[in-house]
């Protein structure tokens, strides 16, 4: 352990970025260690084997992030959870775990109790250790939420944005006309006619929250979501949204027919595309190569309903790594529809939808329940 680790310094905006490793595989913790120092800006202030050795450490060796692993002897992931995050709150935990149902289940529910992220490591650690992709997903998120981390604790008082009440406004208008740092496009007076989703690193949560919100207007619309997310994992989340929604939600199957309240979610690691058959719009799952370095793309979702529905699309960028979902957005432009954002004080990265934002595609750039009040106006819940 360095010096600097030793000696607690404490963490200012110029410092590399302190990361504490839980897991109980010395090969991962090793490797880890060993990509961290490699990449630079990051330094490793410890390293565990169970949930309750971090626990017992993190007062003293106060990190920016945590990885935990979820499966380990004498306390797990799921425990150790929200233990650390008493101790230390506001400290990113990013879980990791090997890509099962039941471990995309736990990451959901460590996702609900305030960690930020997860990571699907390979199954054994020989493929850990060739697993080039999964190195550059680990230090990329480490960077990015860490230093979001820091830019938040920098600021005197920050703290993170507290959640607004949810009264329906009366009027659209209203709502687009509030002050914004990014240039807006004029919002298209058009009921839509189908939601499109797009979201990555926060987006569990962020999706869960704005469906919760803008409940009232779901009925009216087929909603379809492009979440970033591992083979396994979104079959977990539609069930955790039918659970916690009340509404048919399922992975989409390829060929089957859009349909009004009904949320359709692209299978981890495959593309979803919109067609048009004799029976109308349906659903077409694709095992093309990535866009984006992403499959699911938010891009290939955006850009085959756009064809499809037109002024009837809208689009809503949540938070998330990266620029997914650019190019799709334009094409929701380009076809007369609505194109929202989440803005940056409430995402946890503001990568995605601040790249659709800064390129001024946006009829509004708000935080998650604004977002949801505008979908409920537009697709004119409560009226007849």
């Amino acid at each position: 352990m360095s010096a600097a680790a030793q000696g607690h310094p404490a963490a200012g905006q110029g410092a590399p970025l302190r990361v504490m490793i839980v897991d109980d595989a010395v090969v991962v913790r090793g490797l880890m260690a060993r990509w961290f120092e490699a990449a630079g800006g990051i330094e490793v202030v410890s390293t565990h084997r169970s949930g309750a050795e971090a626990v017992a450490a993190i007062e003293s060796r106060r990190p920016d992030v945590v990885i935990l692993d979820i499966e380990m002897p004498d306390m797990d992931g799921l425990t150790a959870l929200p233990l650390l995050l008493r101790k230390a709150p506001g400290t990113v935990v990013i879980v990791a775990s090997t890509l099962t149902s039941r471990n995309a289940d736990i990451s959901l529910k460590c996702l609900s109790l305030g960690a930020l992220d997860y990571i699907c490591k390979p199954s054994t650690n020989r493929d850990v250790t060739f697993a080039a992709d999964f190195r550059r997903e680990v230090v990329e998120k480490v960077k990015a939420l860490g230093l979001r981390h820091r830019r938040r604790i920098g600021r005197p008082g920050a703290a993170p944005p507290a959640r607004v009440p949810f009264p329906i406004a009366s009027s659209l208008p209203a709502l687009a006309a509030e002050t914004r740092s990014v240039d807006l496009r004029p919002m298209a007076k058009v009921r839509p006619t189908v939601l499109l989703i797009g979201a990555s690193t926060g987006g569990p949560n962020a999706v869960t929250e704005l469906l919760r919100l803008a409940k009232p207007s779901l009925s009216r619309l087929p909603i379809v979501i492009a979440q970033h997310m591992p083979a396994a994992f979104t079959a977990m989340f539609a069930d955790h949204l039918r659970r916690t929604l009340a509404i048919d939600a399922a992975e989409a199957q390829d060929g089957e027919p859009l349909e009004k309240g009904r949320i359709y979610i692209a299978p981890g690691g495959r593309h979803l595309l919109l067609r048009r058959g004799p029976a109308g719009i349906h659903a077409a799952v694709d095992d093309g190569p990535p866009v984006n370095f992403c499959r699911p793309s938010v891009d290939v979702t955006f850009r085959t309903a756009a064809e499809l529905y037109g002024r009837g699309a809208l689009a809503i960028m949540l938070t998330g790594m990266g620029a997914d979902g650019l190019r799709g957005s334009l094409s929701v432009v380009e076809a007369g529809g609505n194109v929202l954002a989440q803005d940056e004080a409430s995402s946890v990265v503001w990568g995605m939808p601040g790249a659709v934002a800064k390129r001024g595609l946006c009829a509004a750039v708000e935080t998650v329940p604004k977002l949801a009040q505008i979908i409920t106006i537009m697709a004119g819940a409560g009226q007849p």
